[in-house]
């Protein structure tokens, strides 16, 4: 058994006493030689560019979002073309209907009657039911209904796009059948 546990061991010494010596000493020469020759290909920061500020000039101007923007349109006297300005006027300076105070999808139409051979829209809010008629305002876009159906109210709304110009957006409420539980 001790002859089994030496012959490992003395294959492992034979192998440490093989690279000691004067081996070493030539793979550290050669080490420091290559070292010594390699020269490294570093290329230089270029300098900086010199920081030239520049004067914004954009703070005369009125800013795009701001109410400002029309405001400075109806003062300066220009004029808008006549189907955005006859919308925007009346919208603006009439009294608002109950309705008006609810944004549209809140609302749902739960049926029509018929008075007097016309079409009367039947809306429901929260718990409320109210009778809508063609001329009337609903939601927050100054919706203004354009004709009821059995089946659905058709409506106009009046929206600022991006530009804060006034567009037209058509709009409907389809009937809701309520489900009963």
């Amino acid at each position: 058994m001790r002859l089994f546990f030496a012959v490992p061991l003395l294959a492992l010494l034979s192998a440490v006493a093989g690279c000691s010596g004067s081996d070493q000493e030539e793979l550290g020469a050669w080490m420091q030689q290559e070292r010594n020759s390699i020269k490294p290909d570093v290329k230089p920061l270029p300098e900086p560019k010199k920081f030239e500020p520049y004067s914004y000039g954009g703070e005369r101007f009125v800013e795009p979002f701001s109410s400002e923007k029309l405001a400075s349109i109806l003062k300066s006297g220009q004029s808008l073309p006549a189907e955005k300005s006859a919308l925007i006027e009346p919208e603006l300076n009439r009294r608002k209907q109950p309705l008006e105070a609810f944004p549209l999808d809140t609302m749902s139409m739960v049926g029509s009657l018929n008075r007097g051979g016309k079409l009367v829209g039947l809306v429901k809010v929260d718990s409320l039911l109210y009778q809508v008629a063609p001329g009337n305002y609903l939601g927050q876009n100054f919706g203004r209904i354009l004709k009821v159906e059995e089946n659905q109210i058709v409506l106009r709304e009046i929206v600022q796009d991006a530009a804060g110009e006034w567009i037209e957006r058509p709009a409907a409420l389809q009937l809701q059948e309520e489900s009963t539980k």
